[in-house]
C-alpha cells in the first residue's frame, strides 16, 4: 500500500500531458531526416531533451517534466530511431554526428542558449554536447549517468550486473554459442547486423529485454517485451556505439574534459539500486563537476518513470525556472 501511494503521489507531481505547437522534419544532409517537436510556452525557457539508448527514441511522456507555462520544450528523435528516418539505420551514425544534429536543431529554431536534460545514454551525450558547445548550454539536468566507459559496459556485458539477475542473464545469453560469450556485444553485433532479418529481429527483442528487465525496481507485467520494430532499432542502435566505444578518443574522455564546462551549473538526479548505470559514476562526476548537485534517490532504478526520479525531475525543473 505505501509503494502504491507513493507512486500515485509521484504520478500527481508531473504536468498534464501537452500537445507539440510545432512539428517538423530537419534534413541532416547526409542521409538522414531527424523528427523535431516543441511543447510548451513558444517564450519559455529553452530546453532540448535528449533521449536514452541509443535508440530509445523520444515519447509524449518526456514532455510531463517540463511546467508548459515556463519551458520551452524541444523533442527530438536522435538518428535512426523514433520517428527519425531511415530507421534502424548506423550509416553516417556516430556521437560526433548527434552532437553535430543537437546544433542544426539549435540554430533551425533560433535558439541562443539552451537547458540540456538527458538520461543514460541523455545524459552522456547532454555532456558531449556541452564540453563541444560550452557557451550554448545554460544548465545541465542528468539522470542516471553513463560515462561511456569499458568499465561500465563490461558491467552491464560481462557478468557485473548478471550476479543480481541470473536467470535474466541466461535467456540474454541463449542466442549466443558457448564460444562466444565471453564478449557478448561483438557476439550480438554479429546478429544484429546479420543478413538474416529473422535472427536480426530474434536478437535484438532479447537485447531489449535485458536492459528493461533491470530498469526499475518494480516491473510491470510485460515490460521486458519490446515490438519488434523498435526493438531492432534500439538494439542496432545501441550495439553499434557500444561496439565502437561511443566513438570516444579515450575511455576517460568526459571526466578530463570536465574544465570545459566547470562553469555551466548543474543537477544529477541518480538512483541507490540503478542495476543499469551504478552510482559510482555520477559520484565520479559530481567530484569533477564543481557546479552541479548530486541527489541520490534511496528507493529508486534507472528508469525516468521511477517515482522518486519522476518527482524529483519535476522538483528540479520547478526550481531552475527562476534561475534561467
Amino acid at each position: 500500500m505505501e509503494m502504491s501511494v507513493n507512486k500515485m503521489r509521484a504520478a500527481q507531481r508531473l504536468y498534464p500531458h501537452v500537445e507539440p505547437f510545432d512539428q517538423r522534419v530537419l534534413d541532416t544532409g547526409d542521409g538522414h531526416r531527424l523528427y523535431v517537436e516543441q511543447c510548451g510556452n513558444p517564450e519559455g525557457i529553452p530546453v532540448v531533451v535528449l533521449h536514452g539508448g541509443p535508440g530509445g527514441g523520444c515519447s509524449p511522456a518526456m514532455r510531463r517534466f517540463f511546467d508548459p507555462q515556463s519551458y520551452r520544450v524541444v523533442l527530438f528523435d536522435q538518428r535512426g530511431c523514433g520517428r527519425s528516418r531511415p530507421h534502424a539505420s548506423v550509416e553516417n551514425n556516430t556521437t560526433w554526428h548527434l552532437v553535430r544534429d543537437i546544433e542544426m536543431i539549435r540554430e533551425a529554431l533560433g535558439v541562443e542558449r539552451w537547458a540540456v536534460f538527458g538520461g543514460s545514454w541523455g545524459a552522456t551525450l547532454s555532456l558531449l554536447y556541452a564540453q563541444a558547445h560550452p557557451d550554448r548550454a545554460s544548465a545541465l539536468i542528468l539522470r542516471g549517468v553513463f560515462l561511456m566507459t569499458r568499465a561500465e559496459l563490461d558491467w552491464f556485458y560481462r557478468g557485473g550486473a548478471a550476479l543480481f539477475w541470473p536467470e535474466i542473464w541466461d535467456r540474454f545469453l541463449e542466442p549466443i554459442p558457448a564460444a562466444e560469450r565471453a564478449d557478448p556485444i561483438a557476439a550480438y553485433h554479429r546478429r544484429l547486423f546479420g543478413t538474416d532479418r529473422v535472427e536480426q529481429t530474434r536478437c535484438a527483442r532479447r537485447w531489449v529485454m535485458w536492459e528493461n528487465a533491470l530498469a526499475a525496481l518494480e516491473q510491470a507485467p510485460g515490460a521486458m517485451e519490446a515490438p519488434a520494430d523498435y526493438a531492432r532499432a534500439f538494439a542496432r542502435l545501441e550495439n553499434h556505439y557500444f561496439q565502437h566505444g561511443g566513438f570516444l578518443e579515450r575511455d576517460d574522455q568526459i571526466l578530463a574534459n570536465m574544465d570545459r564546462i566547470a562553469h555551466v551549473p548543474g543537477v544529477i538526479v541518480q538512483g541507490r539500486y540503478d542495476m543499469i548505470c551504478p552510482p559510482a559514476a555520477a559520484r565520479r562526476l559530481a567530484a569533477a563537476w564543481p557546479g552541479a548537485q548530486l541527489s541520490m534517490i534511496p528507493l529508486a532504478g534507472h528508469a525516468l518513470s521511477e517515482p522518486g526520479i519522476s518527482a524529483e525531475l519535476v522538483r528540479v525543473m520547478d526550481d531552475l525556472r527562476s534561475r534561467l
